[in-house]
């Protein structure tokens, strides 16, 4: 079996940020992309609705995964990911716009898939935990520079953050030179577990729900945050686009500290603390009539991600076969993509972000509970 040596990890976590980037590029200059394309709709669906792509598509891609393989999936993914994204700021019917963003999502769910697939075939054990950490990293530091890069970008010119979806293009040569063809470990079937037993799926049920719940409160700032800080704080494009990197950069720091939480705690004590993270930093947005409260919501928010996402990532890794490891990845991704288009809904909760932010709070801390009564009484929590 080939290797994947150091260049081949760079390029799988370079190209795994792209999954960040799919709607968060253009959230800094969201306001003024869905007035200056005629958006009839909410903007925060322009983030979101790849999300819905996702969700309608991910199953299907999970299934392709097997069938052609890691690669092939992955340079199936990159090319549509560069053409829906960029296109998109050329559109300014709201119906073309609306499918040419929905299309988005089986391109950015078929390179997710595929990347998992890579790290999930060639590693194992904490050597895996700590790639899939990795991962979680990279795509957090890609929303740190994508994001700072479309505030920048969107200040000189709207439709400029648009180009940043080409990147896939350069990541579609690095996959073409750098990363196996054939991926896929050969082993014997009728030596592995071909169904999955009544524990596993418990497990994998948890985890979607976990990851859905995750997402959906993350996302609540991603969707909110671009119209509460110009308006409650005088931010421009470029100090929101700085502002939510940080948010990014403190998620890529508290990944890399997730695997030392699990060996200390356990996983899924860490789920629940994650959760509790969720709950303050939306408290402090809630709340937040300085730049201080601001920084502390940032904080938590991005620990919150840390502590969640990236685990329930290696979680579903964990717990999958070779037979099912495309299922439940693409399982995996529905509930991502699933929560961050939800998360749009709760603008419909009211018109005041603060009281938003306030819901949020509350949803953090109740799902931090239920997690931690399901998790103790199937006995997961000690």
């Amino acid at each position: 079996m080939n290797k994947i040596n150091t260049l081949g990890i760079a390029i799988i976590l370079f190209t795994s940020s792209l999954t960040i980037m799919v709607g968060t590029v253009i959230a800094p200059s969201l306001t003024e992309i869905a007035k200056q394309l005629n958006f009839a709709y909410s903007p925060g669906w322009l983030i979101t609705l790849p999300s819905l792509g996702v969700v309608l598509s991910a199953s299907l891609v999970g299934r392709l995964l097997n069938k052609i393989g890691a690669f092939k999936l992955l340079c199936l993914g990159l090319i549509p990911y560069a053409a829906f994204g960029f296109l998109g700021g050329y559109i300014t019917n709201s119906y073309l716009l609306i499918a040419d963003r929905i299309l988005l999502g089986p391109a950015a769910v078929a390179v997710q898939v595929a990347l998992t697939s890579y790290i999930a075939d060639y590693f194992v054990g904490k050597e895996r935990m700590k790639l899939i950490a990795w991962q979680g990293m990279a795509i957090e530091l890609g929303g740190v520079v994508f994001l700072s890069l479309g505030g920048i970008l969107g200040d000189i010119n709207w439709r400029f953050p648009f180009i940043i979806y080409l990147i896939a293009l350069l990541c579609f040569v690095f996959a073409l030179i750098f990363l196996p063809k054939n991926n896929k470990v050969e082993i014997d079937l009728n030596t592995e577990k071909t169904l999955i037993n009544s524990n596993e799926k418990r497990e994998v049920n948890l985890i979607f729900w976990g990851s859905f719940a995750a997402m959906v409160l993350f996302f609540v700032s991603f969707v909110r945050l671009p119209q509460f800080l110009p308006d409650s704080f005088g931010f421009s494009d470029s100090y929101v686009g700085y502002f939510m990197a940080s948010i990014s950069l403190i998620a890529v720091v508290s990944a890399s500290q997730m695997p030392k939480v699990v060996d200390k705690l356990s996983p899924y004590k860490t789920v629940v603390l994650g959760f509790i993270f969720f709950m303050m930093g939306y408290i402090c947005f809630a709340f937040a009539t300085s730049i201080i409260l601001l920084v502390f919501g940032a904080l938590f928010t991005g620990i919150g991600f840390g502590f969640t996402i990236p685990l329930f990532n290696h979680m579903m890794v964990e717990v999958s076969t070779s037979k099912t490891q495309g299922k439940n990845l693409g399982l995996f991704s529905m509930g991502v993509f699933a929560g961050q288009f939800i998360s749009t809904f709760i603008e419909f909760v009211a018109d005041d972000a603060r009281y938003i932010f306030g819901t949020a709070s509350f949803l953090a801390l109740l799902i931090g509970i239920v997690f931690f009564v399901i998790f103790k009484k199937i006995k997961l929590i000690q």
